[in-house]
């Protein structure tokens, strides 16, 4: 009682406390979650010029990309490409609202008269659009499917916009003119040239190794260059893989397999209580059904020649007798076993014409057969029976009676073709009988009445039975291959990364620079769930993880956590270690050099004074140095005869002295190169305007947390 009564005392300090603690729980949700500060939501996907798109509306048509990039197209390729196509929308219509721009109800009415003009369910019976005629299409799409209904109202919302932006791209270009001004100054630049003679201190003279830069001289070069170093947030990684592969035990396991195909085997028969004799593959005679029973691919029944087979073991089977083997043998990832069935001297290219008449139930019948199969070949054989009395009516038979309509202009014929171009039974009868034979063969698609026209080039071709067994790992060898993996991955509690790879011979392969979005890692390819862990809040430098392979698995480790920003000195040295020392050699050789002489500084410096004729400004390139635009600039600037002082160029340090002025030639019109000038800036806006327009819009991307 007496605790009671001490709660009972305090019982407002206790709900201040209780308070308090419910207010820092909240506030500390807030912060580790920033959104629901500024009051976004997951299902906001990028947010635009001040216009969210939802994540909704976003996957859904991701879905739809997908779809038309095909079963080859990632999720991640389709997401891209959506995101191009919203970001490109959403910043051009900034620029619509600003100035107004819109489709009107007339406008429409045109744009669909245009792009609908030769479709023929909107013409009329003169071949004229018909806005009647879309009226009812659309009303019929309203009433009957919203889904279809919504599709209309999309493809008018594109073709509205595709309209608006080619109205909003020729306003700007009909702004892009060269005035005359313009046009003088290009002149200029083209026909002004000047010579000078020159001395080059290449910055080559001085050794890289003399010249030392320090990490903060690279991290003051990145402060100045901010732009050139901004990095999206990346992840450096390293892996190792562990395949599951077929081990030299598992080929000769699979070869063995394959030779005790080859001959009888005594079976204990459980039914008869006797010892039955198997025929093996040497002796059997079915076989098709012995192939399809013990192989990895099925029975082919078809002739082949010399040219499909495997090159490297043709001329030994081609020239194996009938009921010979050759094999087990090595073809890409099989062993095989070829047995020679049958030869024969046939053709490698058939003429031939046929007529076609289908049944209900055929192949590519269309709705107006009314034939019953039995019907059809009753038709078929009655033809057949005329025509190889007299052929002449084949023509006549083909225009009346054939439903093949890529034949029929033809007289029912089909030019020379090679020997899998046809149906299995079309393409037998065709290339196994003889030129003037007319017979009826039934196919998929019916009752072909056939007469065989030409045939060109009788060689001698074989029929083959193979018996292929892929080469895969065994059991034993996945199983191992997993205990690998997993004996690494323990290692990694205590070891280092790369002694233990050395140690188990295993190569390590670095990736830098895995961005928030990528799904490829080199090596590995779609590795999506690798990149979300390697993002995820926790995932720290050091960590681990294993990950399944199509086919083994993969441990990769974090090597660095690399933030939005500016790239750390290590990054940035590669292109910054280059700049900071030609800085330092352009100093270097400037403080050394007291002479003020073109010819006593090439003396001082063990250099040649080199001459370079007709310059200009249009293309700023010196002969014997290549293109330097700051000295072209510098000699520009002086007058004939006049000496530079020393100039910092791309190459090296020079100083060049003016010999000669040409100025450009005075002309009564300037308007041909103010046309120049404009065409270029037309040029420019499709190339230039888009990009940017998006580099001053504010761009909020959320697809890395809304978006798996």
């Amino acid at each position: 009682m007496a605790i009671l009564n001490k709660i009972r005392q305090r019982g407002l300090f206790l709900i201040i406390i209780i308070a308090l603690a419910l207010f820092s729980f909240v506030i500390g949700d807030l912060f580790r979650n920033p959104e629901a500060l500024t009051g976004k939501s997951q299902n906001v996907v990028a947010t635009i010029n001040g216009k969210d798109i939802s994540r909704e509306d976003f996957m859904q048509k991701v879905e739809v990309a997908q779809r038309q990039l095909g079963p080859s197209g990632t999720n991640t390729q389709a997401m891209n490409r959506v995101w191009e196509q919203e970001v490109r929308q959403a910043v051009l219509e900034t620029q619509f609202e600003e100035l107004g721009m819109s489709v009107e109800k007339d406008q429409m009415r045109d744009l669909l008269r245009t792009n609908l003009a030769t479709s023929p369910e909107f013409q009329n019976e003169a071949g004229l659009f018909d806005e009647n005629k879309l009226n009812e299409y659309i009303a019929n799409l309203k009433e009957t499917s919203v889904v279809a209904y919504k599709q209309w109202i999309d493809y008018e919302n594109s073709i509205g916009v595709n309209a608006i932006q080619q109205d909003y791209f020729n306003m700007v270009k009909a702004g892009m003119t060269g005035t005359l001004a313009e046009g003088k100054l290009e002149h200029s630049l083209e026909s002004e040239t000047v010579d000078i003679k020159y001395v080059q201190i290449p910055y080559t003279s001085i050794s890289d190794s003399t010249v030392s830069v320090s990490k903060s001289e690279i991290s003051s070069y990145i402060k100045k260059h901010k732009k050139q170093y901004e990095v999206d947030a990346t992840r450096d990684l390293r892996y190792v893989e562990f395949r599951e592969v077929a081990t030299v035990e598992d080929e000769n396991n699979i070869k063995e397999d394959l030779n005790n195909l080859l001959n009888d085997k005594v079976v204990y028969n459980e039914v008869s209580k006797n010892n039955d004799t198997v025929k093996g593959f040497a002796r059997v005679t079915n076989n098709k059904a012995f192939v399809n029973s013990n192989s990895d691919i099925k029975f082919e029944d078809r002739f082949v020649f010399k040219s499909d087979l495997p090159t490297a073991v043709a001329d030994t089977i081609f020239n194996t007798n009938v009921g010979g083997v050759y094999g087990p043998y090595k073809d890409e990832n099989f062993f095989k076993l070829t047995k020679v069935v049958a030869v024969v001297q046939m053709p490698d290219s058939v003429k031939a014409r046929h007529i076609l008449i289908p049944y209900v139930g055929a192949a590519s019948a269309q709705p107006d057969v009314t034939q019953t199969e039995i019907e059809a070949k009753k038709t078929a054989d009655s033809l057949a029976t005329i025509l190889k009395n007299n052929n002449s009516k084949f023509g006549e038979f083909v225009t009346t009676y054939s439903s093949d309509q890529g034949s029929v202009a033809n007289g029912g014929s089909y030019d020379y073709f090679t020997y899998n171009t046809m149906v299995a039974e079309f393409r037998d009868y065709v290339f196994q009988n003889n030129v003037g034979d007319i017979d009826v063969v039934k196919t998929v698609y019916g009752f072909h009445i056939i007469e065989v026209e030409g045939q060109k080039n009788k060689q001698r071709a074989i029929k083959v039975a193979t018996i292929a067994r892929e080469i895969e790992p065994s059991e034993a060898s996945i199983n191992q291959v997993f205990r690998n993996a997993s004996n690494f991955e323990i290692g990694l509690e205590k070891g280092d990364f790369d002694v233990l790879a050395k140690e188990k011979d295993l190569a390590v392969r670095p990736v830098n620079g895995v961005k928030m979005l990528d799904e490829n890692i080199p090596g590995l390819g779609n590795q999506r769930a690798l990149v979300r862990w390697a993002f995820e809040d926790g995932t720290e430098v050091g960590d681990y993880k294993r990950f399944n392979l199509n086919g083994g698995y993969a441990i990769v480790q974090v090597t660095a956590v690399n933030a939005e920003g500016l790239m750390n000195t290590e990054q940035a040295s590669v292109t910054a270690l280059p700049a900071i020392r030609k800085e330092k050699k352009a100093k270097l050789i400037k403080d050394r050099i007291s002479a003020t002489t073109i010819e006593d500084v090439a003396s001082a410096e063990s250099q040649t004074v080199k001459t370079a004729l007709a310059i200009n400004m249009k293309n700023p390139t010196i002969s014997g140095a290549g293109k330097e635009g700051i000295v072209v600039g510098t000699a520009f600037g002086l007058k004939e005869g006049e000496t530079s002082k020393l100039i910092e160029g791309d190459k090296g340090v020079y100083m060049i002295q003016v010999t000669k002025r040409t100025p450009a030639p005075e002309l009564d019109n300037y308007q041909g190169f103010a046309n120049q000038v404009g065409n270029a800036k037309v040029s420019n806006v499709n190339t230039k305007l888009y990009n940017a327009l998006k580099d001053a819009s504010e761009i909020e991307d959320n697809r890395a947390n809304t978006v798996q």
